[in-house]
Order: C-alpha cells, then structure tokens, then sequence
C-alpha cells in the first residue's frame, strides 16, 4: 500500500432533507422543535428548556452578526463551563461560524497567540477573565470585538431578537477543534460538521447504529430523557461532546457551577439532579470522587440514577476503578479512547480482559493498526503499529499543510487520520494502546508539550539547558519534571523558583512539579535532546529522594 499524503479533501455532496442537513445547527434546531418544553440544561440556579436555549442561541447570533460575524468567521469562547459556553457553539453555528475553544488556564502571550493562529472575530469570556483580555486585544489584528459575560452578555442578548431568520447552512460548514501541536503550540483540527456528528457527538444514537437521514433525529429525541453531568471543561473535546450527544438526543446536560473539582459538591449534584452519564478525566478527577464517597456513607446511598462513569482524556488506573466499583457497584466505569484528530474510536470497560500496564479497547469498525508500511496489523503478531481511523475524519491541521499531509495520509484512494498512538492488536481483535509517539504529558487531562515549556524555563538566569518530561503520578496521570543543567557559579533554581519563574508565560498545570539537577543534558548530534535518558535521570534521582 502507497501512502500518498495531500491537503484536505473537500467534500461538497449535499445531504439536504426536508430542509434539514446533517449540520449541527440545523440539527439542534430540529430537536428543539420537537421538545421545546423539555429541560435542556441546568446551570446552579439557571434552568434552560430547549425552547429558551433556541431563544437565547438565535439572540446571541444576531449579537455576533451585528459585531460583524460573517460565515466562517471564528468566535472565541474564553470560559469557564456554563450555560454560555453551549449557547457559544449554537449561536456560531447558526449563523455559519466557527467556535474556537480557549483553555481559560491561558496568560496573557497564550491567549495571544490563540486567536492569532485562529483568526478570531469576536472573543466571548467570562468577566473575571477581562484583565488578560485587554492585554491582549489591541496587538491581535482579527479581533473585532469582545463580549464579557455577566451584565454585558445578557443586556446584547435582551437587545436582540429571539427568532432564528438565518442563511440556509450546509453539511460542509466546519467545526474546529484546537489541540496541542508537536511544537508545543496549539492547532486547529478542522472537521466537516457532518463528520464531527457521526464521529464524536453520537449520530443521532450513541448506544445503536447511527442515523442515515436528518429527519430521523427529531422523532427519536422524542424519546430521549438522559441526563448527562460533564465534569470536565467544555474548552475539551470530551466535555461538549457529550454534551452534545445528549442534546442531539433529547436529554439534559446538566453542569456544575464550580470552577475547579469539589467532589463532594459534584457527587451532590450527581445525585440531586438524578444524572445517568458522569462525564470525567482519568484519575485526577476520579481519584479525589473515590475519596469522597469514601468518606459520605449517606451521599453514596443516594446515588442511585447514575448508570456510567465515562473517563475521556486519560485512562483510569485499575486501583481506582476498582475503588470506584466497590463504592459504586451498579454504576458501569468505561473508558473512551480517541482523540481531537479522530472522534470516538472505542471503548474499555471496567474488569475487562486487559486491564494492566497497557489497556485494550474494543474499536469501532473504521478503526485499525496500521504497520510501518500501512498494511493491517494481524491479530496476535505482536507487531508494534500506529492506530488509524477512517471515514468520518478531519480535513486537516488549519494552516499546517505540512502536518496535515503527516497525520492523514491517503492509502490506496482512503484517506485516514493516524495522530500517532502505538498499539498491538490481540489475538481476541482487541486494540492493546502502547502510548503517543510524540513525547507530550498528559496530566490531568491537559497537554503539555516539553518544548514550551523547556524554550521558557532556559529563560531563567540560573538554568544553562532544561529537558522537560512527565513522570507517573497517582492523582495526575502524569506529573510535569524538569531536568536541569544550571549555569556555571549558580545555584540550581528550585522547584518553587522555577513555577514562579514560568507562572507568567505558562498555564498553571504546565508548570514543573519536580526539578532534577544534572551535569549537562545529553543531546544527540543534531542536538534533539535524549529524553529516554532524561526520563531515567529523573526516575533514579526522584526515587532516591523518596
């Protein structure tokens, strides 16, 4: 098989039926049609029928249109979870744009160059996020406007009319993910709406066989009484997502009005508001939740409704969903694997065979492993290949030709997106994942890039060279270790110097947990640094300092 790497293939095959294409606006607008009284979304003391989500989704894209939106245009969405960040992607989608997610962790130069590599329009953010937008507004040249929620957000929104009265849209309008990139800066990963429906946000039916025609999604929402709690940030794939799916399936997304994880709190929501579906991310959330229901014998009786745990992002430990299971018995813990570049792929469920050092999924049918030489990998080979996905796939990295034509390579006439996970494939067809072959740090749910990180911490007086990796950690998944070579008659920074060092330039979960002091840092003859042996430095130093 030749691999014959191009851009984006766009597809233009119209999918119009009774009006209604596989666009996510239009789709939305098809379900809350047919359950405009039924609850969409429930936000502390906000509760938001499908008809009132509409109302305020066409409010706030008349808003964008006046500050001057256009189709394919990009909107910012600087926030926090909150009813604003879904009524964000509705109201963008309806009038043809195109919602950028912002980490709301970013400073000043992070959030810079965000909307400089998207092209931001209009930049939506929560009010106590004003002070790092104005730094910021004057030096980014698309940015026409800025909308503060709070006061300002509801009065533009009061101003404008309710009703929808938008341009006819298409199944090839897109929809943009940005995710971290091998530079350490983020990139825009651009879909067709029609493919992020059926690869990421359930087709219509996430539990069966998807859909195959518009006017088939309304009826069956119909039917839809879910209710989904996504724990983690709506600025992730994993998060609006789900939310999404549930929306598209007539339920209710329910989301917690705490900024940062208070277990308790959020196992409290959990059982008042009787969610089905918690949505997480690994142990960092799922760690501290065991710890809670350890401690709230009553909480834990009255958590009765929830039917599945879902870890997006990172994988949980065994110890943990075992501790999750034995509090929880008749909730069912499920991993999901995929990533920004694929959609949903497939899925491990808790005291499946495979559960060790390396899990095993059980992948969806446009899912493989591919070898060096982009053939199958045979079940039961041991043969090392990397996991490839096709059919419902990005168009590509928006302004990255280059690793456009790298991670989805066109085999044989098929275009594929292969973002560079290792795996085996078992004798029982089940896909045993190796790692990411880029070095990235997974902690928490959040990447981080080891070259960011290095490129400012070489910035401080005292640090000559640095090598950036992650370390295992209990809660984290992984934790973020800097191996350091200081300068000549300088004592070696510590751990709190170098966090305050990098708290300017960096989001807080990038910041170096650990420092390991070395001699020089090895590098091979290109100068790349080696860090197999930076990982091994820091494990023997980190071990025998425990």
């Amino acid at each position: 098989m030749a691999a014959h790497p191009t851009g984006p293939t766009w597809r233009t095959r119209p999918t119009t039926v009774a009006g209604v294409e596989f666009n996510l606006a239009d789709l939305w607008e098809s379900v809350a049609a047919a359950v405009p009284q039924r609850e969409a979304l429930v936000f502390g003391p906000r509760r938001l029928t499908y008809g009132d989500l509409e109302q305020r989704a066409n409010r706030l894209a008349h808003v964008m249109q006046a500050r001057g939106v256009a189709a394919g245009d990009r909107v910012g969405l600087y926030l926090h979870n909150g009813n604003e960040y879904i009524e964000g992607m509705l109201a963008a989608f309806k009038v043809r744009a195109l919602p950028v997610n912002v980490n709301y962790r970013y400073v000043a130069d992070e959030l810079r160059y965000l909307l400089d590599d998207s092209g931001a329009r209009l930049l939506i953010h929560d009010d106590d996020l004003t002070e790092t937008v104005k730094a910021v507004t004057s030096s980014v040249v698309s940015l026409g406007s800025t909308l503060a929620t709070g006061e300002e957000y509801e009065a533009a929104l009061a101003q404008a009319s309710p009703q929808a009265g938008f341009a006819p849209r298409s199944a090839d309008d897109h929809y943009v993910l940005y995710t971290g990139g091998t530079t350490g800066m983020p990139k825009g990963v651009m879909w067709r709406q029609e493919d992020i429906f059926f690869a990421a946000m359930g087709g219509g039916n996430a539990l069966g066989p998807p859909i195959k025609r518009p006017e088939e999604l309304a009826p069956k929402a119909v039917d839809g009484r879910s209710k989904c709690l996504p724990a983690c940030p709506f600025m992730h794939g994993t998060a609006h997502w789900a939310a999404f799916a549930t929306l598209y399936a007539g339920g209710t997304v329910v989301v917690s009005a705490d900024q940062h994880l208070r277990p308790a709190n959020l196992l409290e929501l959990v059982a008042r508001e009787e969610v089905n579906l918690l949505v997480i991310v690994g142990d960092a959330f799922a760690r501290p939740l065991v710890d809670a229901l350890e401690a709230d014998a009553a909480l834990r009786d009255r958590i009765t409704s929830l039917s599945v745990i879902l870890s997006g992002g990172a994988i949980l430990s065994p110890a943990v969903k075992a501790a999750m299971t034995r509090l929880l018995p008749s909730t069912l813990l499920v991993d999901g694997y995929g990533a920004s570049e694929t959609g949903g792929q497939g899925q491990m469920i808790a005291g499946a065979a495979g559960e060790g050092n390396h899990p095993r999924f059980v992948v969806n049918d446009e899912t493989m492993v591919i070898d060096e030489d982009y053939r199958p990998v045979e079940p039961g080979s041991g043969v090392v290949g990397r996991v490839a996905r096709r059919g419902h796939i990005p168009l590509g990295y928006y302004n990255d030709p280059v690793k456009t034509q790298a991670t989805f390579p066109v085999i044989d006439g098929v275009r594929w997106a292969v973002p560079g996970d290792f795996a085996t494939v078992e004798a029982d067809g089940t896909v045993e994942l190796l790692g990411r072959g880029s070095m990235s740090i997974n902690t928490g749910g959040e990447k981080v890039y080891p070259e960011e990180v290095e490129a400012v911490l070489k910035g401080h007086p005292a640090v000559f060279d640095a090598v950036v990796i992650g370390l295992p950690d209990a809660r984290w998944g992984e934790r973020v270790v800097a191996v350091i070579h200081p300068r000549d008659g300088q004592a070696a920074p510590t751990a709190a110097d170098l966090a305050g060092h990098c708290r300017e330039a960096l989001a807080s979960y990038k910041l170096p947990r650990d420092v390991v002091v070395v001699g020089r840092i090895v590098r091979s003859p290109s100068g790349k640094p080696d860090y197999r042996w930076a990982k091994a430095q820091a494990t023997s130093a980190l071990a025998g300092a425990g």
